[in-house]
């Protein structure tokens, strides 16, 4: 996640933010890796969402990208689902 493909991240949610919503869902299914880099997208994202209320769940996060969260201990500061389900029902 190095390099201008890690960008897109924050522009994404600052996009989805102006745009009014709320909630924020990141389907990690097809992550297979994370580098700081990519970390570092995600906490920027979070500082964002959380300036305007509004809430940034992950969800179907491999073992290994957990272990990066949890390693880093930002596994207290994201909410982690299962799957996109469990995320979607937890904003019900």
């Amino acid at each position: 996640m190095v390099g201008p493909q890690s960008q897109k991240i924050e522009q994404q949610v600052a996009d989805l933010l102006a745009k009014g919503y709320t909630a924020i869902i990141f389907d990690l299914s097809g992550v297979s890796h994370m580098d700081s880099t990519g970390v570092g997208q995600f906490i920027a994202s979070q500082t964002q969402v959380m300036k305007v209320g509004a809430r940034l769940l992950l969800a179907a996060a491999n073992p290994v990208i957990r272990e990066v969260f949890r390693v880093t201990r930002l596994d207290s500061v994201f909410r982690f689902f299962d799957d996109i389900d469990s995320a979607l029902k937890s904003l019900r």
